[in-house]
């Protein structure tokens, strides 16, 4: 079987969506997805998304709190790029029905309610309540569902991208699609395309304890990387400082959000620590708040620290933060009068594959964007509420640059694929093999791959996953394609790649703090770190 269009996109986030609509409009499309269409990080994302709406905020002073948590290692162009298109994006997503939250009080055109967060110094988040991501995922995929020329395949698998390795003549080499496995008949097929976009999301899931949902395992870093693309700056994790901590519960994102509208972090003493720790106090930006509560929690041996926004009104918080309250309700807290106990949580991938203003990556005809990508806007550290801007404002310049190229070559000369080959492949009912590998790639990073690091707790990272990595690849050559088996793959490739980076940068910046490089250092390290796989 084969399938062919001009547009091939990975992943049905909010970038992915995006670049559908956009593209759209020059051609036909095909979205694959591994789950159900909805599920994504977009889908789970509470804050919001930063942008320049209220006419006392300037574009310099977004950019300057963005290049500012950066610290230093942001592509200042393409911030500028985000900050100066961001209005136009929200604008778009109003006028195609995103419900965001309002105010009366509003000076903004659109009587927009301006949320603020942590490493801003304005209020300039846009927010549908405490579920934006919902909110704009839900709009985008309504206007996708009506569009003829745009088919999503549901639980369907990205094997591994089409490059010129996988083409009878040998030629300089650029993406022609993907190998995809079709979960529900088991088959596996090609899908040819002029143009193939990423949009697979994050990697939390190599961590043991994160926000993200089940699907994010690195999957299209991995597949760009096996492909030859530069992978860039995959030493920057950023761990989310407020996740709820409960025995019985999974841990779910308390959002920043809830800091920007007054929540406080205390210790078990009732102690406002973080005001010894920065001039923000609890609003700092993510990277001192999650080493702080770190250092709390190492220091006083507490399993936790606390939120609390018990001082604010009740019925605000609850109209304000409904399915936070909801979700902490379902625990027997009530955010209103009780302390919130919350812990650090494996949250965003600030490096993933290099790509420039456009979307396009190192491999021509590749492009990519949202969390899998490292367009330099986040440098070493994210700051908040920008992801979802990012995804939105580069998503459609990769699909402008992407119909432009198609209308101007006629034909794009198809190379002859090689089918894919299976032989000397069989099913297997190993399948504790794969989970007690995955859970052991996670239990690895959490502990020497975390907020704090070290020499000593890399060097014993690396030589796990090194052996489990040619473990897992001696497997997936002698197996059937499983998604469980394609997962632990693409694992195993991503935490590699955030433990080879981390060893590279012998410094510590933003997100990336190691114990025996304190400080930073500017003359050797204001650089990115660059991988790339020798491709034979």
């Amino acid at each position: 079987m084969r399938q062919s269009a001009d547009f091939l996109i990975i992943g049905s986030g909010i970038a992915g969506l995006s670049f559908a609509i956009h593209a759209s409009r020059f051609g036909s499309v095909i979205v694959i997805t591994k789950k159900n269409d909805s599920e994504s990080n977009s889908n789970y994302a509470q804050g919001g998304i930063a942008s320049v709406i209220d006419p006392l905020d300037k574009f310099e002073s977004h950019v300057a709190d963005t290049l500012t948590a950066g610290a230093g290692l942001c592509n200042e162009e393409a911030v500028r790029v985000m900050v100066q298109e961001g209005p136009d994006r929200i604008r778009e997503l109003i006028e195609w029905g995103a419900a965001f939250s309002t105010s009366l009080k509003a000076i903004n055109p659109y009587k927009l309610d301006l949320a603020r967060e942590g490493g801003h110094s304005a209020h300039r988040i846009v927010h549908a309540h405490d579920l934006t991501g919902r909110e704009v995922e839900a709009t985008l995929l309504g206007i996708v569902q009506r569009l003829r020329n745009v088919t999503v395949y549901e639980n369907h698998y990205a094997i591994e991208l089409i490059t010129n390795h996988h083409c009878r003549r040998r030629a300089p080499n650029r993406c022609h699609g993907a190998f995809v496995l079709d979960t529900m008949r088991r088959k596996i097929f090609t899908v040819r395309a002029k143009y193939t976009f990423l949009s697979t999301g994050g990697a939390g899931r190599i961590y043991l304890h994160t926000t993200n949902p089940e699907i994010a395992t690195g999957d299209g870093v991995a597949m760009a990387y096996r492909a030859g693309a530069a992978i860039a700056d995959m030493e920057f994790i950023q761990f989310h400082p407020t996740t709820l901590y409960h025995e019985q519960g999974r841990s779910f994102l308390i959002s920043e959000a809830l800091r920007g509208y007054g929540a406080v972090l205390k210790d078990r003493q009732g102690r406002q620590f973080m005001n010894a720790c920065h001039a923000l106090g609890s609003l700092a930006p993510r990277d001192v708040v999650a080493r702080a509560i770190d250092r709390e929690m190492k220091t006083t041996g507490a399993p936790c620290v606390f939120l609390d926004i018990r001082h604010a009104s009740a019925a605000r918080t609850r109209a304000q933060f409904p399915y936070i309250y909801k979700r902490c309700k379902e625990y027997g807290i009530d955010i209103t009068r009780d302390l919130i106990p919350v812990v650090p949580a494996a949250h965003y991938l600030c490096g993933g594959i290099r790509v420039n203003v456009n979307g396009a990556s190192t491999i021509p005809n590749l492009y990519a964007a949202g969390e899998v990508a490292c367009s330099g806007v986040h440098g070493a550290n994210r700051l908040a509420s920008n992801s979802m801007l990012e995804a939105l404002v580069f998503a459609r310049r990769a699909a402008q640059e992407c119909g432009r190229k198609l209308a101007a070559t006629k034909r794009i000369a198809a190379a002859e694929v090689r089918a894919w080959d299976d032989r000397g492949t069989h099913d297997t009912d190993e399948w504790i093999l794969l989970a007690h590998n995955f859970v052991e790639i996670q239990t690895v990073m959490w502990d020497y791959v975390g907020i704090v690091r070290s020499n000593l707790r890399l060097e014993r990272a690396i030589r796990r996953i090194n052996f489990l990595e040619q473990e897992i690849e001696n497997y997936y050559k002698r197996t059937k394609i499983t998604p469980a088996l394609l997962e632990l793959r693409n694992a195993v490739t991503t935490a590699k790649l955030v433990v080879l980076s981390a060893l590279r940068r012998r410094e510590s910046r933003g997100l990336h703090y190691t114990t025996d490089y304190p400080d930073k250092d500017d003359r050797r390290f204001l650089k990115d770190t660059i991988l790339r796989k020798r491709i034979a």
